[in-house]
């Protein structure tokens, strides 16, 4: 497997050494995933992000996006660019974000190793 590459866009925007600092990695099969959803919009990025709610407390949002803002972490792998802002930053720190296509259906997953209970889904947690 490919280490994924990491970049930013300009000095003023939150580095891409935070993101290798903190430990978030992209998977093949996420990038490849993610590569099929982007594919008939070229230049859109996946966002990734940590918000209020959920049953456990804390949920995880994917959004497709254009634009990346001035505390936007850049995480590129093979061709696809994923976008988290520094405030969920803190939250996936040490996480993986893979896609999984199991019995009970295909999903992104974050294997976040702060989260301390997660709801069945998947998508909640809490700290």
């Amino acid at each position: 497997m490919t280490e994924p590459t990491r970049t930013d866009a300009t000095a003023a925007d939150t580095t891409a050494t935070d993101a290798a600092n903190a430990g978030v990695i992209v998977t093949e099969r996420a990038a490849r995933r993610i590569g099929e959803i982007l594919q008939s919009d070229p230049g859109a990025m996946l966002r990734v992000s940590v918000e209020g709610g959920g049953c456990s407390g804390f949920q995880y949002r994917f959004d497709v996006d254009r634009a990346k803002t001035d505390d936007d972490v850049t995480i590129a792998r093979d061709g696809v660019t994923v976008l988290i802002d520094s405030v969920s930053l803190q939250f996936l720190a040490g996480s993986q974000i893979d896609f999984v296509d199991d019995l009970i259906g295909a999903s992104f997953k974050i294997n976040n190793p702060q989260a301390k209970t997660s709801c069945g889904c998947g998508t909640s947690f809490s700290l």
